[in-house]
């Protein structure tokens, strides 16, 4: 198999199989179960069967410098396994889990198809992430997982609380993205390249290196969910059951910190940037950690889990302990997507999402209590599990830097092993609460199996070490070995490992002491927090807009006004914000230049006429004016074949127009009345903005001294590249074609519009 084709299996693989899925899901609802978890299988094989540092590099846009360039390193490889192989296990534990779910809110099987198909569709978007090389594609496929994770997290569109959830998930993930785009356009202008591993090369210290360091990282911290911008993760539990376990553990949150690893040689360059992901990574761990405490949701104190642990990874990065970091992200992903699966099928099986309401599960539900218990065990880092190390690895990097570094480890690490035992304990464990239903074997096996991996990485966790190493020294672009076994000594980790357990044991003890004091402050976070801001920013957001829009389509006037104004204020804003600012220049008018003078106040004084003018016949007589002055002008600057064009529209307009007005009842269309005072004064306020603002612009750009390089000649020299002998051909044929099919396709659209009122109306 050509290498290009192993590189891109996964992600074509994938594609095709959202495409299977949607089209003949939409047929056969039945068969899209099958079809999607046999795409993600295959997806599966094709990672892991890509060859280690292959890389594929084809011409996109070359004029641009852009190129399709894909790469399988350490990086990639260690997030197409967690993208394909953790989507393989959602999508069975989907395939017995969504029949269950829409027969609870009265939904037919064809309405799983839907999920099925944006599952496939985000791992696409995740595969063409992590292996993208171009800086264009990688925000492209950043795009798409925000777009998809859209639809994903409001995909129970009829809820109001889903639909706001997922446009909260999308203003913040998108609204960042733009920061990814600002800082993607800093990066190729200052090094002249989208090649990433070129810029990283290029990249030094200094005020440049640091902005798109500091834009790439907000823009990250806001997917991972990282503090203050968290908030959304928590609203979007209200997503079904399988898509928490895979965008929320292993797929869309995974995205922010990969994009921080990718990019890790630029960050490395300012360590006061280093030291702020220090900051927010424990910040996170400390609000995640204390408001997954307070939950008495399943999922909720999951959601809050999962932003206090990708603290752990953006600690991590921030010290510098890229291996370590890429070892965590591995087995976060087994253990959390196991408890979010659990915690899904707890709910199925008695009916129950509210902690407070379980317990006693053990017994009825063992082969969950078994594989959620393994992943829970990992996630509070105890011996024998891949959690251990992944504490193991965050624990050597703390003790390295020093300072009071290892003591909030210690703490957030300590939070950790206090809720992830309210989590477990609460359901399986004490006494018998409720009825259980019995599950199907797709909702116990995936979190078995996931919960026998999380066991398996701690007996053997070479395999683990070699993929987190081979991605660690993909971020740091050097060797970045990972050795992981048990040490029976003193050495720092172990210390405060058992520091982490004695003081999670004293937790568990006296929780009725403390447990008052995490649910105050998530009571002080719901009314005066981030999430509360957001709502206030939206529903400001959104009175100001229906106002602006009430009084914009009260007339065509007011439409006019509100563009003019607008722009005029932006260009306005540019010229004096952004140096260079504009020079404006008085050029000589020699005498052959009175005549296209006299045309050009010919074409002015017609306009005028014609906003002045209340007769049909002047109106029209006006604006052909205008149109007549304006063809002299091309005559006169040397373009006679567009003058003649001009004439004979005009003259066609005129007639058209004269024809037309001449059949209208002169009672139907009456002068307008006088305008009042106030709309007058603003009407003209208006107009002198609007001819001010186009005035500046014009000067200014007329005052620029023609380059030696113009945009012309770049025209001309790439006319052979659209298969065209002159410039206006190219533009006739591919620009100005286009632009007509568009319009015809607007046209064809209305007229079916108007054709189907009407036949409803007869038919009615």
């Amino acid at each position: 198999m050509p290498e290009v084709l192993r590189v891109l299996a996964p992600l074509v693989v994938a594609l095709l199989g959202t495409l299977l899925v949607a089209v003949l899901g939409s047929l056969r609802p039945r068969v899209a179960a099958p079809l999607a978890v046999a795409s993600a299988a295959m997806a599966l094989v094709a990672a892991l069967a890509m060859p280690a540092g292959a890389s594929v590099d084809l011409s996109w846009a070359p004029t641009w410098g852009l190129r399709l360039s894909f790469a399988a390193d350490g990086l990639a490889r260690l997030y197409a396994l967690l993208a394909t192989g953790i989507g393989l296990a959602v999508l069975v534990y989907a395939a017995g889990y969504m029949p269950r779910h829409l027969a609870h809110a009265g939904h037919g099987p064809e309405r799983a198809v839907r999920l099925y198909s944006l599952i496939l569709l985000f791992m696409t978007a995740m595969l063409g992430l992590v292996l993208a090389q171009d800086l264009v594609l990688l925000i492209v496929f950043w795009d798409l997982t925000a777009i998809t994770s859209y639809f994903l997290i409001g995909y129970e569109q009829e809820e109001e609380e889903s639909r706001q959830a997922a446009l909260t998930a999308l203003l913040v993930t998108g609204i960042s993205a733009i920061l990814l785009i600002l800082a993607g356009v800093i990066l190729f202008v200052h090094h002249g390249t989208a090649s990433i591993p070129a810029i990283l090369a290029r990249s030094e210290a200094g005020p440049i290196a640091t902005a798109s360091g500091v834009l790439i990282a907000v823009a990250a911290l806001a997917k991972s969910a990282q503090v203050p911008l968290h908030f959304w993760l928590p609203r979007a539990m209200v997503a079904p059951t399988p898509v928490s376990a895979y965008l929320h553990s292993a797929a869309m949150v995974a995205a922010g910190v990969f994009l921080l690893g990718r990019v890790h040689p630029l960050i490395a360059l300012s360590p006061p940037l280093r030291d702020g992901l220090v900051v927010v990574g424990f910040a996170s761990m400390a609000v995640g950690g204390g408001l997954a405490l307070a939950q008495v949701v399943l999922k909720r104190l999951l959601a809050y889990s999962t932003v206090a642990q990708y603290g752990y990874v953006v600690v991590l990065l921030g010290l510098g302990e890229v291996a370590g970091a890429a070892f965590y992200i591995l087995a976060h992903a087994l253990v959390k997507s196991a408890l979010f699966m659990a915690a899904g099928a707890v709910t199925e099986a008695t009916g129950q999402e509210q902690l407070d309401r379980l317990g006693g599960l053990g017994r009825a539900l063992p082969g969950l209590a078994v594989g959620s218990g393994l992943a829970a065990a990992g996630l509070a880092g105890l011996p024998l599990t891949a959690g251990f190390f992944k504490d193991e690895v965050f624990f050597a990097g703390a003790a390295a830097r020093g300072g009071p570094i290892p003591i909030l480890a210690v703490a957030g690490a300590a939070l950790t092993f206090a809720y992830t035992w309210r989590f477990w304990a609460g359901i399986f464990l004490g006494a018998r609460r409720g009825t259980v239903q019995p599950l199907p074997l797709a909702l116990t096996a995936p979190v078995l199996l996931l919960g026998l991996l999380v066991a398996l990485g701690g007996i053997v966790p070479a395999v683990g070490a070699r993929l987190a190493a081979a991605a660690g020294e993909s971020m740091a672009l050097e060797a970045t070995p990972l050795a992981l076994a048990y040490h029976l000594d003193r050495h720092a980790p172990n210390l405060m490992a058992v520091t982490t357990w004695a003081l999670g044991m004293v937790a568990i003890v006296t929780a009725a002491r403390w447990a008052r004091v995490p649910r105050a402050i998530a009571a002080i976070g719901e009314r005066y927090g981030p999430d509360r801001s957001m709502l206030v920013a939206i529903d400001t957001l959104t009175r100001f807009s229906r106002r602006l829009r009430a009084f914009e389509v009260q007339s065509l006037q007011r439409r006019i006004a509100t563009i003019l104004v607008s722009a005029a204020i932006l260009v306005g804003a540019t010229i004096v914000l952004a140096p260079p600012w504009p020079t404006f220049t008085l050029g000589d008018l020699p005498a052959s230049d009175w005549p296209l003078v006299l045309f050009l106040v010919l074409a002015a004084l017609a306009g005028l006429l014609a906003t002045r003018s209340a007769g049909r016949a002047t109106l029209v007589l006006a604006l052909s004016a205008v149109g007549y002055s304006l063809a002299a002008v091309f005559t006169f600057i040397g373009a006679p074949d567009v003058a003649l064009v001009a004439v004979l529209i005009e003259t066609m307009m005129t007639v058209l127009l004269l024809g037309v007005l001449s059949l209208v009842p002169r009672d139907v269309a009456e002068p307008p009345s006088e305008p009042e005072p106030r709309d007058r004064y603003r009407s003209r306020a208006v107009g002198f903005v609007a001819a001010a603002f186009a005035f500046v612009v014009s000067w200014s750009a007329l005052s620029w001294s023609a380059p030696d390089a113009t945009m012309a000649s770049a025209h001309i020299d790439l006319a052979p590249a659209a298969h065209a002998d002159d410039v206006v051909t190219a533009i006739l044929a591919d620009f100005r074609g286009l632009d007509t099919l568009g319009e015809i396709t607007v046209i064809a659209i209305a007229l079916l519009g108007v054709l189907t009122f009407f036949v409803s109306e007869k038919s009615t």
